[in-house]
C-alpha cells in the first residue's frame, strides 16, 4: 500500500503493473513514467517496466492493513486490461470481499469488458465501480457502466479534454471531475467544468472537482468560482461507518 496525494482517495494498491494505451487521455500516462523510473529504481514489481504484470504477491495486501480506509485499486494499470485474465480479476476481487473493511475504489478505460465478467464477480458494498471519460467520444463508457451491478458507480472525466455535452447521470453516484497535469498537459476549460457542475447539481449527483491541473497544479489549484467542490458519495458516511464494523 502506498499513501495517496490523489485527493478522492486515501491510498493505492496494485495487484496490476503495467498497462498500454488505449484512447485520448492516455497521451501523457502518468502510470508509465512512474513506472519506468521505478524500473530504474530497481523496484522489484517494476522489473517489467510498464509492461502489464500480475503480482500474485501483492493479493494478500490488504489484509495487512487494519485501518479502513479508501483505496484505489490499479492506479497504475487497468484492472479490465484484456491481458488481465478473468482468474486474477476473481482473485482480486475475493480479496476486496474479504477484506471488506476497506472501501475499493475501481477505475476502467475499458469498460466494454466489465459485463462480460460481471456476474462472476461479488460486488458488496465497499467496491465502487468507475469509467474514466475523458471527452465526448467516450460517453459510451458510461452505458456500459450503468448495466454493472456494482452498488456504487461513479466516473472520472479526468483529464477533461474537452466539452462532453449532456450527460445521462441516471444510475451514476458521484461525478470526478479534474484537469489533466505535467509539463505536457493539455488545457482545460471553465466552461467545461461549470456544465458538468451544472449536470450534477439538476440530476442531484455528488460533485467532485479536483483540479485543474497544469504545469504546475499546486499554483491552478482547485477552487471553481472561488468554492471547492469535494463532495462524496450520498452514502459515503453509512459505508464508512459500517466497513468500520467489519475491521477485524
Amino acid at each position: 500500500m502506498a499513501k495517496s496525494k490523489i485527493e478522492w482517495t486515501e491510498s493505492t494498491w496494485n495487484p496490476v503493473t503495467g498497462c498500454t494505451k488505449v484512447s485520448d487521455g492516455c497521451l501523457n500516462c502518468y502510470a508509465e513514467k512512474m513506472a519506468n523510473r521505478l524500473q530504474c529504481m530497481r523496484q522489484p514489481n517494476y522489473k517489467n517496466g510498464f509492461e502489464l504484470t500480475m503480482h500474485e504477491n501483492m493479493l494478500q495486501k490488504p489484509f495487512l492493513w487494519k485501518r479502513p480506509q479508501m483505496i484505489f485499486v490499479n492506479s497504475m494499470s487497468d484492472i479490465f486490461h484484456n491481458k488481465v485474465t478473468n482468474e486474477f480479476i476473481l482473485k482480486v476481487f475475493c480479496s476486496m470481499n474479504k477484506a471488506n473493511w476497506h472501501i475499493y475504489q475501481l477505475l476502467t478505460k475499458r469498460a466494454e469488458r466489465i459485463n462480460t465478467i460481471a456476474n462472476q464477480l461479488s460486488w458488496q458494498e465497499n467496491i465502487w465501480m468507475g469509467v474514466t471519460v475523458e471527452s465526448s467520444r467516450y460517453l459510451k463508457r458510461i452505458e456500459y457502466l450503468r448495466t454493472c451491478p456494482a452498488k456504487l458507480k461513479f466516473i472520472s472525466f479526468e483529464p477533461l479534454l474537452d466539452d462532453v455535452g449532456d450527460v445521462d447521470l441516471t444510475g451514476i453516484h458521484w461525478v470526478i471531475v479534474g484537469g489533466e497535469s505535467g509539463p505536457k498537459s493539455r488545457s482545460i476549460s471553465e466552461e467545461w467544468v461549470i456544465n458538468l457542475r451544472r449536470q450534477c447539481y439538476l440530476q442531484k449527483v455528488p460533485f467532485f472537482f479536483k483540479q485543474w491541473g497544469g504545469t504546475n497544479k499546486k499554483r491552478t489549484g482547485n477552487l471553481l468560482q472561488g468554492e471547492k467542490y469535494q463532495q462524496m458519495p450520498k452514502n459515503y458516511n453509512l459505508i464508512m461507518k459500517r466497513v468500520r464494523l467489519d475491521q477485524p
